[in-house]
C-alpha cells in the first residue's frame, strides 16, 4: 500500500498541501485574467485534489526506475514521458470537470477550457516532476534508514554474540574450581563432599534459569551469590563469613551471574590463603542514575602468585560491562591495606526505589 494511504493523518497533510496548490492555481488563472475568481476556484481546487491522486503513480515510478544503476537519459525520458501521460489525463478530467460546472457559472465550458488548457498543461507537467523529485528524495531517505537500521541490528547482534561468549566462558572456569573443590574433599569429608554436590546441582539449576534471561534484579543476583557461598561454606566451615547487603539497590537490574566471578576470586585467592579466614563482603548502593557495587574479601601480601585460570574473572566482567554499558560502566581492582577491593558502577536501570 501507497505509504499515504496508510495513515489517515499523511493522508490528511497531503490533500492540504495539494489545496494549497489548487489556490494558488486559481491566483494564476485569475491573475492572468483567463478566469473569473470564483469559476477559478472552483475549476482549480477539485482539479488540485483530483491530481493529488494521479501524482501517487510517481511514488512507483521513483521505485522502478531508481536512480542508482539506471540511465540519467532513462530516468529523463521515463519521468517526462510519465509526466506528459499524466498531465494529459488531469487535462481530459478538467474538461468533463469544468463542461459540468460551467452552466452554473453561465460560462461556455468548452471555451474556458481551451483558454487554460495550455496553461494547465504546463502546470500539470511542472506538479509531476516535482512530486517525482520528492518521491526519489523520500527513497533515498528510505534507503538511509535501512542501512542505519541494519547497522545498528548488526551491532546488536554483534554485542549478543559478544556477551553470550562471555557468559559461556564462566560456566567452564567455575566448574573446574567447583570439581577441584569437591576432589579435595573426597578422602577428608566424603560426607561433605557430597553435600557439596548437591549444593552444586541446586546452584547450577538456578544459574541456568536465571542465564536464559537478559537482566535480573539486583535481589535474585545476590540470591544466587548467596547459594555459591553455602557450597564454599561446606568446605571451608566457619572460616568462610558472608556479609551481603543491597540496601536501596535490590531491584536494579544487572546481567545474570555478573558478581558470581568476584566472589568466586574472593574465596579461592582470597580467603582460601588465610589460616584464620575472613569475610567476603558485597554491598551495594544506589546514587541517582548510579549503582555502585563493592566486593571485598581479606588477602594475604604474601600468598602464591595468580596462575592457570588466574584473571578471567575480572576479564570477563570487565567485558561484560563494556559490551552492554560502554563507557558508561566502569571495574576499578586493586589491593588495600590487606584487603582486595573491587568496585563497579553501572547505569542504575530497574524501579525507582520508593
Amino acid at each position: 500500500m501507497y505509504p499515504l494511504l496508510a495513515r489517515r493523518s499523511h493522508l490528511a497533510v497531503y490533500l492540504l498541501l495539494w489545496l494549497l496548490m489548487g489556490a494558488l492555481l486559481t491566483t494564476l488563472l485569475t491573475g492572468q485574467g483567463l478566469l473569473a475568481w470564483g469559476f477559478a476556484a472552483a475549476v482549480a481546487l477539485p482539479l488540485s485534489v483530483a491530481y493529488s491522486f494521479i501524482c501517487l503513480s510517481a511514488w512507483y515510478v521513483s521505485r522502478g526506475m531508481p536512480l542508482a544503476g539506471t540511465g540519467a537519459i532513462r530516468v529523463l525520458f521515463t519521468a517526462m514521458a510519465a509526466a506528459a501521460l499524466s498531465s494529459a489525463m488531469w487535462l481530459v478530467f478538467a474538461r468533463v470537470w469544468m463542461a459540468l460546472i460551467a452552466p452554473r457559472f453561465g460560462v461556455d465550458g468548452a471555451r474556458a477550457f481551451a483558454t487554460i488548457e495550455t496553461v494547465l498543461f504546463g502546470v500539470g507537467v511542472l506538479l509531476y516532476l516535482l512530486a517525482l523529485a520528492v518521491s526519489y528524495v523520500l527513497v533515498v531517505f528510505e534507503a538511509s534508514q535501512e542501512a542505519q537500521r541494519r547497522g545498528l541490528q548488526a551491532q546488536v547482534l554483534a554485542r549478543e554474540a559478544e556477551l553470550r561468549a562471555l557468559r559461556a566462558q564462566i560456566d567452564p572456569h567455575f566448574l573446574f574450581n567447583s570439581l577441584h573443590s569437591i576432589s579435595a574433599l573426597t578422602t577428608a569429608d566424603p560426607s561433605g563432599a557430597r553435600r557439596m554436590c548437591l549444593l552444586l546441582g541446586e546452584f547450577l539449576r538456578e544459574s541456568l534459569a536465571l542465564g536464559s534471561e537478559g537482566r535480573i534484579t539486583l535481589k535474585r543476583e545476590l540470591a544466587l551469590i548467596e547459594r555459591f557461598l553455602a557450597i564454599e561454606r561446606v568446605r571451608f566451615g566457619s572460616r568462610l563469613q558472608v556479609d551481603i547487603s543491597a540496601g536501596n539497590a535490590q531491584d536494579c537490574l544487572v546481567p545474570p551471574l555478573l558478581l558470581q566471578p568476584l566472589v568466586e576470586n574472593a574465596v579461592t585467592h582470597g580467603i582460601a590463603h588465610m589460616l584464620e579466614g575472613g569475610t567476603v563482603r558485597v554491598l551495594a548502593e544506589r546514587d541517582g542514575g548510579v549503582l555502585r557495587i563493592v566486593a571485598e574479601n581479606p588477602c594475604d601480601p604474601e600468598r602464591p602468585k595468580r596462575g592457570g585460570g588466574a584473571g578471567v574473572g575480572l576479564a570477563n566482567v570487565r567485558a561484560r560491562l563494556r559490551a552492554l554499558h560502554g563507557a558508561d560502566a566502569t571495574l576499578a581492582a586493586g589491593e588495600r591495606d590487606t584487603v582486595w577491593h573491587v568496585e563497579l558502577t553501572l547505569p542504575a536501570l530497574g524501579v525507582e526505589p520508593s
